[in-house]
């Protein structure tokens, strides 16, 4: 069987789903979650090989690893160099090539990355097809003050780390971009592909920057799924749209296995923010509530172009929250002040994941674990996360 390498900053829900689908892995990432290390082969850069985080790191102690092909995550869609690396350590070569990703890889090929991580390119192609996308300043070039305020945005950045309000008339600064802020719902959609269509998995809604977890400003911290439009309208109205957006782009960057699609939902249009070519933090959420693998679903798209029945055995599958209908839900703890964990040994079993070893340090703004919930309705799902928040400060500001 092949032996598959796991990489990125967090590997802990996708390898859940590459466990479950019974396939034969190792995962390296930063963090090295305590509860992760009980049940699967894990290596952290930093406790395991005294490594700081960085792409070039990963690559280093993949070297150590032995493994037949690579998948990767957050954030080395930023990185194809990197990417073709850790598919050339391989120890044995992938024995398909479909979807031009190269032997090894089982993920979108590094020139795939390059142009669809491209803002330029990006949204030059969406504006041809008409797709509505937000003003955005490429370089060092200030924007005009009116008649739109601005977001600046690390190019590259991942979970919205050092996206802030920009102080019109400067210059955003090199490694920056300036674009116009959307006052609308932030969204995902989660689709595989196979270069030539593209099958939408789901939609969710992204929880940013919410003080009750410890998020600040325009940081990522969780979703919600399925989908309820904040204006009121019906999410099957957006399906199409968002089904032939998935599959232009498949098409134009020759897209393969999971990705996903960061979206404003902002009068009633879709508004494309940016492609995630890899699996995303809201596809734990999809395998639970749909009973399908992400994983699985990832691999056969990539190795043989197969999307067929990617739902098969799903439970909640619809958009639409029906009576029958559970609303899942996902909130990453911030640690609001530096403190250290306290005795963690006990909280994978009350549903809590990415669980910090007992008595490790935890700097102010880092990630402390991700809690998760599931009830009838989204009021009540978001106040269960809510209540495992409250539940778990309590523990850690003691």
């Amino acid at each position: 069987m092949t032996r598959i390498l796991i990489t990125g900053v967090s590997t802990r829900a996708i390898a859940e789903s590459a466990q479950a689908a019974g396939y034969d892995f190792v995962t390296l990432d930063y963090f090295g979650d305590y509860d992760q290390k009980a049940w699967c082969e894990n290596y952290a850069l930093a406790r395991d090989f005294g490594l700081p985080y960085g792409p070039g790191p990963l690559y280093e102690a993949s070297r150590r690893l032995q493994y037949d092909a690579v998948v990767y995550t957050a954030s080395l869609e930023n990185h194809p160099a990197t990417v073709a690396r850790l598919a050339a350590g391989a120890a044995l070569r992938g024995t398909s090539d479909a979807g031009g990703t190269g032997a090894g890889l089982l993920g979108n090929c590094p020139e795939a990355l390059k142009r669809v991580r491209h803002g330029p390119a990006l949204f030059a192609f969406l504006q041809d097809r008409g797709v509505p996308t937000p003003q955005t300043r490429f370089g060092n070039r200030p924007a005009p003050a009116a008649p739109h305020r601005w977001l600046r945005k690390p190019v590259g950045s991942g979970g919205g780390r050092g996206v802030t309000f920009w102080d019109a008339g400067r210059p955003p600064g090199r490694g920056y971009l300036l674009q116009q802020h959307l006052a609308g719902q932030v969204c995902s959609a989660a689709f595989v592909a196979n270069r030539r269509e593209a099958v939408v998995l789901g939609l969710t809604e992204q929880l940013i920057g919410q003080a009750a977890f410890g998020a600040t400003g325009f940081i990522y911290c969780g979703n919600l799924y399925p989908l309820l439009r904040a204006d009121g309208g019906a999410v099957s109205a957006l399906e199409p749209e968002v089904s032939d957006l998935a599959t232009a782009l498949t098409r134009e960057f020759g897209l393969v296995g999971l990705n996903g699609l960061d979206f404003v939902l902002c009068d009633g249009r879709v508004w494309p923010l940016e492609v995630n070519p890899r699996y995303s933090a809201s596809m734990e959420l999809i395998e639970a509530a749909r009973g399908l693998s992400m994983f699985d679903c990832h691999v056969r798209a990539v190795l043989h172009g197969d999307l067929s029945d990617p739902g098969r055995g799903h439970a909640d599958g619809a958009q639409a929250i029906g009576a029958n209908r559970s609303t899942y839900g996902k909130a990453i703890l911030y640690a609001e002040r530096d403190c250290r964990a306290p005795d963690t040994r006990g909280w994978a079993e009350r549903g809590i994941r990415d669980v910090p070893f007992p008595g490790e340090a935890i700097v102010k703004g880092s990630p402390v674990c991700t809690v998760l919930s599931r009830a009838a309705t989204t009021d009540a799902c978001y106040a269960g996360l809510l209540d495992q928040a409250e539940a778990l400060g309590g523990e850690l500001y003691v």
